[in-house]
């Protein structure tokens, strides 16, 4: 019998904490043929989601698959993404979260080119970085010596660190 993943659990307590503080949960997906996303909202290959209580309705995040309904301009879509090809999950409020790697072929192979991410197969371990709303990526690599805080400008962004 094969472990199960613990990437679906984090994905719900990470969900948990968001709304017990009051935040926005906002989940980033890579999308493939496997994705059921509205496509007109999808940039380089991934979504950002807003899976709040008031921005979506019966939402399921099962081992396999986080599924729900939202409205994306006034028109009621059904949203369904593996969780393999979930990238993140984070506070748009404050950028907090949880970043993941791609954790089955399926997952880069058929996203968009510009998506693609390094991926490992399912027996390896999860690897998850905090998330944080700070300084493009590109600034962060080449000023590791100035310790200076994230400054707070307009809306969160999320970083990944590879």
């Amino acid at each position: 019998m094969s472990e199960t993943s613990t990437k679906p659990y984090l994905l719900r307590a990470i969900y948990e904490w968001c709304t017990d503080n009051g935040y926005t949960p906002y989940l980033a997906a890579a999308v493939d043929g496997r994705t059921q996303v509205p496509r007109e909202f999808v940039k380089n290959g991934e979504i950002v989601l807003n899976i709040s209580f008031d921005a979506t309705s019966g939402l399921k995040m099962d081992n396999d698959l986080v599924h729900f309904h939202a409205r994306f301009g006034g028109v009621s879509r059904e949203i369904s993404v593996p969780v393999e090809n979930v990238l993140a999950i984070y506070a748009r409020e404050n950028g907090q979260g949880m970043a993941f790697e791609a954790t089955k072929p399926g997952a880069a192979e058929t996203a968009a080119p510009e998506a693609a991410e390094t991926v490992s197969d399912s027996s390896a371990t999860l690897t998850s970085v905090p998330v944080s709303a700070s300084k493009p990526a590109s600034e962060t690599e080449s000023d590791d010596t100035n310790p200076e805080p994230p400054k707070k400008t307009g809306k969160p962004t999320l970083t990944r660190i590879k």
